[in-house]
């Protein structure tokens, strides 16, 4: 029986077990057998290539994720660029997928693994300390967006972006807009007392320290990889220290 499910039974039964068992001896084998038989289905490559990549083997992940990408780059480009970006901080590689991908959809506004595809350039661009593309990329996705749903965070990064380049009151003004879009964003906070401290404004800086801290459990955050402009409490509490009177 066990036989006859491995090879013969309905391919979608077993595509659906391989990838609900993830990482899991039985959907390994299930994925190689489903490749043999269907080989130009990139839909297996790709998910088989998940669990590698999720816990870290970024070899064998890739390996099955380019292949992937051969047999239908418009469907699988968007994902591989996503990883590249927040795993494997391949901002270059990714920045070459989503320009890629880009070229293959025109007249569409894409979304790798559900980000717009100017945020995740946005990201790219600020990996490479690049902030003068990357704000253009950030005010894209803005622009692009319907009023009141574009990614908080693309406020956030813009006031980030200011901040480094020494525009402080251009900074303040992003950082706003970060929280009139959600007032719970600690990241915003966060950041707005790095300008105030910068203009020499200490009162105003601990006072959204102090609203960063209490907001720290609603940070951006993913079990499996870092944010870019992630922030720690540890962080918040050395800069309480140091802006202490």
């Amino acid at each position: 029986m066990a036989v006859f499910f491995l090879f013969f039974s309905n391919k979608e039964k077993r595509f659906h077990a391989a990838s609900h068992a993830q990482g899991t001896k039985l959907s390994q084998t299930l994925f190689e057998i489903l490749k043999f038989q269907n080989p130009e289905n990139s839909d297996i490559y790709f998910e088989q290539s998940v669990a590698y990549n999720k816990y870290g083997y970024y070899d064998k992940g890739f390996e099955l994720l380019d292949q992937a990408v051969d047999l239908n780059p418009k469907m699988h480009l968007g994902y591989r660029g996503y990883m590249k970006l927040r795993f494997l901080r391949d901002f270059d590689g990714a920045l070459a997928d989503f320009d890629r991908l880009d070229s293959l959809t025109p007249n569409f506004n894409d979304a790798p693994w559900g980000e717009n595809i100017d945020f995740l350039r946005g990201e790219c661009h600020y990996g490479n300390k690049d902030y003068a593309k990357a704000i253009d990329a950030f005010q894209l996705n803005i622009d692009n967006q319907e009023s009141g749903w574009a990614d908080v965070h693309s406020f956030v990064y813009l006031g980030m972006y200011e901040y480094e380049l020494g525009n402080f009151e251009k900074s303040i003004i992003d950082l706003n807009n970060a929280i009139k879009e959600s007032d719970k964003t600690p990241e915003a906070y966060f950041y707005l007392a790095k300008v105030y401290k910068a203009m020499d404004r200490l009162a105003k800086a601990r006072q959204n320290l102090i609203k960063s801290k209490e907001l720290i459990s609603y940070k951006r955050t993913d079990p499996y990889n870092e944010y870019l402009n992630e922030i720690y409490l540890n962080e918040v509490m050395a800069l309480e220290k140091e802006y202490a009177e």
